[in-house]
């Protein structure tokens, strides 16, 4: 039986995220997929829709509600694979009771106002651009490493190239079927940025 994986949008949800189309073809052949729209989980419908006004929804009580949702609707643990705020709520969602395996975040954004975190092993992903990343000095106070990718910003898990390095290093972590044939390949793609 295949493991499950709960993929977590960032806040333009399915509205503009075409790039994840990418992500869950190559990972479905591996996971039992979950997809969650965080816009959906936050209960978040807009008349003026502009980055601005979703990200003061989300600040204004949107976050809350998703992590809310996300604890209702997941009881098993899994891993989980989230993207920008996605991986904000997943990981306050962890701290208030969510059962996780693991979790692997790309450009969380405000966790670097956390001073908790989850006991599940968490990679951490960020453009070395990403002006919301946290600080080197967070990551030591929290004993958490971070991977930086060179020459790349905020939303960096669009590019083709971090999509392929992201689902290799899933694969890696939580199964064998790759083995050595692909981490040769694990290699070049860190090396390609």
């Amino acid at each position: 039986m295949a493991e499950r994986l709960v993929v977590i949008s960032d806040i333009w949800g399915s509205k503009k995220g075409l790039w994840l189309t990418s992500y869950l073809a190559y990972l479905q052949q591996y996971f039992d997929i979950t997809y969650y729209d965080i816009q959906q989980l936050a209960r978040i419908n807009l008349s003026v829709y502009s980055e601005k006004n979703l990200h003061d929804a989300f600040l204004d009580g949107g976050i809350d509600k998703a992590v809310d949702e996300l604890i209702k609707s997941e009881e098993e643990p899994c891993h989980y694979l989230a993207f920008s705020t996605g991986g904000t709520i997943a990981w306050k969602a962890n701290l208030k009771g969510l059962p996780m395996k693991s979790l692997y975040s790309i450009s969380a954004t405000r966790i670097r106002f956390e001073n908790k975190k989850p006991s599940i092993p968490i990679s951490l992903v960020y453009g070395e651009k990403d002006s919301k990343r946290p600080t080197d000095n967070w990551f030591n106070k929290m004993s958490l490493e971070k991977e930086l990718i060179p020459n790349v910003g905020h939303e960096l898990y669009a590019d083709e190239k971090v999509i392929k390095k992201v689902c290799h290093d899933l694969l890696n972590r939580v199964t064998s079927k790759l083995g050595a044939l692909e981490k040769g390949r694990v290699i070049k793609l860190r090396n390609s940025f």
